[in-house]
């Protein structure tokens, strides 16, 4: 199997794309992080639901079988040796909105990319998020009511109280990947890798303080193999791939830092990283369906938060149209 071959199985991870609209009916402030305060809301809601022991995820007896569990920390087919951390793999929930002052009957976009087994779990989120509305998002308890779901070719899948289930679009980020390609078929350098969110990436143990090229396609390759063992794939070959890194020949970048509470510490914390662009004359053809994937599954630290996002595009322009 060569390298294209040995690629493109590693690409058959299932996902679905949720792009939701929100409404505050009355005017409110938001923090202007809001990734991490509706991945938190929606996490305390599912546990008000549906937590029987308290709150003791340590040492509860059913933890195995719990929803919160399934949904908000997923859980691995085939546990990589290196993952020794909780942290949520399936899914990213991505907000660009840093607005702070909403007056009444203004939206809120955001996405929601499920992968694997979680996408079976649709329900679940909804009624989270239905939950979090009603009790208020953030500090001042901001009230709001989803107004819509829209799946990745803008089709509706919630309008008001109607579900469209038909419109449920599950698809693999190999299809993705081969659409991503068409759409640049034709297209020449010089690149511009632009990230839209922070990367928060460590790298020969040392955090990035500006992008290195060599850096992120390890990992990409190691989100990569993540998301195949959240599958039950086997990507360790993929992961010990030699692909190639590109020479930077410019980048713009700045240092990002945002305050977080976790409700399940019940503390404040930092998450830092950088964002910014880089810009590429060439990008070898092996390389080129990884960094595409990447912009899907985000990379790096805090991905469940959306951090690690990124496009790729021909320098000095703006995509249409974006999935």
């Amino acid at each position: 199997m060569d390298n294209r071959e040995l690629t493109e199985k590693c690409l058959h991870i299932r996902y679905t794309k949720l792009y939701f609209e929100l409404t505050f009916p009355e005017d409110c402030v938001l923090p202007a992080f809001k990734s991490s305060a509706l991945r938190g809301g929606m996490g305390e809601m599912l546990l008000r639901a549906n937590c029987v022991r308290d709150r003791d995820c340590d040492h509860c007896d059913f933890c195995s079988e719990c929803i919160v569990q399934r949904t908000m920390y997923s859980q691995f087919r085939e546990k990589p040796a290196f993952i020794t951390s909780g942290d949520s793999v399936g899914y990213v929930l991505n907000c660009e909105d840093y607005r702070e002052e909403y007056t009444a009957g203004s939206t809120l976009d955001f996405t929601l990319t499920l992968f694997g087994s979680t996408i079976v779990y649709f329900n679940q989120y909804i009624q989270a998020l239905y939950a979090l509305g009603a009790s208020g998002l953030g500090k001042e308890k901001a009230r709001f009511y989803i107004s819509n779901v829209y799946n990745s070719q803008r089709k509706k899948i919630l309008d008001g109280n109607t579900v469209y289930m038909g419109n449920y679009r599950i698809e693999t980020v190999a299809e993705y990947v081969h659409r991503r390609m068409d759409r640049l078929s034709g297209s020449r350098g010089p690149w511009e890798l632009r990230f839209s969110t922070p990367l928060t990436q460590k790298y020969q143990g040392v955090f990035l303080k500006e992008f290195d090229m060599e850096a992120i396609v390890k990992s990409i390759q190691r989100r990569i193999l993540i998301l195949d063992a959240f599958e039950g794939f086997d990507g360790e070959v993929f992961y010990r791939m030699e692909l190639p890194a590109p020479e930077i020949q410019d980048q713009q970048v700045r240092p990002i830092s945002v305050k977080r509470y976790s409700n399940r510490k019940h503390s404040s914390m930092p998450l830092s990283g950088i964002k910014g662009s880089i810009f590429l004359d060439e990008i070898p053809e092996s390389l080129l369906p990884v960094l595409l994937a990447g912009e899907l599954l985000h990379i790096g630290k805090n991905t469940s938060f959306g951090y690690g996002g990124y496009r790729l595009q021909q320098a000095g322009t703006r995509e249409k149209g974006r999935e």
